[in-house]
């Protein structure tokens, strides 16, 4: 039995399809049924109800299930191990970014990184906080940066940047001539949102009915710069950090009060998944220039 029986077992399982399985493995999708097959004839059970129309797991499928993640999180390890045994010489750490934040810093501390280890590879997952603290939870990235608080039981954090969450508008709202202005002044506004998988998300709507309103959401986006462009297109208003409200010169950024609105950021990595040495010297890098951070 080969390891990536398992492997693409497990893929088939968690995309509930042999199609998108393939895809994402960028394998074809008579490759995977093939191997799935040789993995059945191999146990001599069937994994799979196939009198249905959607993918169900046998009695027999879910017992290999849960024991293929054992084996396949053992591998991961012993893979990890041996990158400890060559001494930094080579390596491979998951990262995850919300795409919501001022990246231009990480690149320079990845150039940095790999100058000092130029045979580790990086694997960036940009998503929101919520999938972030997800995947670091169920060891699919290593280091992750959401939006905290985290739940501290479960993940080790490290802050490394408090914001504010500025207002913007087209130039010709009514709104674009002030500095500042008081939250519950947008109760009548259309707003843009990021999706259900941003924290963020979560805090502007918390932050309206504290001042005791519900925002009424117009439309939904996972790109901040698409946000921002929707409200040059006068389709609503858009609350976002202020780091990135110094991109767009055609929209107006203002400040928000009473209350105020800010977000803390930090770096999160899990207590219970193990952390090889590449990433901890890259979480070693990350603490030291953010710490230094101007």
């Amino acid at each position: 039995m080969d390891i990536k029986h398992l492997q693409y077992f497990i893929e088939v399982t968690n995309f509930n399809s042999f199609t998108r399985a393939a895809d994402h493995l960028f394998i074809t999708q008579p490759t995977i049924s093939k191997m799935i097959k040789n993995l059945e004839t191999e146990l001599g059970v069937e994994l799979f109800d196939r009198s249905r129309k959607q993918l169900i797991l046998t009695d027999a499928g879910r017992v290999v299930l849960e024991q293929a993640k054992l084996i396949d999180k053992a591998f991961h390890n012993l893979e990890t191990e041996m990158d400890n045994l060559l001494g930094l010489q080579k390596g491979h750490i998951r990262i995850g970014l919300p795409p919501i934040i001022d990246a231009s810093f990480f690149p320079r501390i990845l150039s940095h990184f790999h100058e000092d280890y130029p045979n580790i590879t990086f694997q960036l997952m940009e998503d929101g906080s919520k999938k972030i603290e997800e995947s670091v939870q169920n060891d699919l990235i290593d280091i992750g940066v959401i939006v905290l608080p985290t739940n501290t039981t479960i993940f080790h954090h490290f802050a490394f940047l408090e914001e504010d969450i500025n207002l913007i508008v087209h130039p010709s709202h009514p709104h674009a001539c002030l500095e500042e202005i008081e939250l519950s002044a947008l109760e009548n506004e259309s707003f843009i949102l990021f999706n259900k998988d941003y924290v963020l998300r979560d805090l502007i709507i918390s932050s309206c009915n504290q001042a005791g309103f519900s925002p009424h959401i117009i439309t939904e986006s996972s790109r901040w710069d698409f946000i921002e462009e929707m409200v040059y297109c006068k389709l609503g208003i858009a609350l976002l950090p202020e780091s990135l409200c110094r991109h767009n010169e055609r929209v107006r950024s203002i400040k928000v009060k009473k209350p105020s609105i800010s977000w803390n950021l930090g770096l999160i990595w899990s207590k219970d998944h193990y952390l090889s040495c590449a990433a901890k010297e890259w979480l070693k890098y990350m603490k030291e220039a953010l710490t230094h951070k101007e």
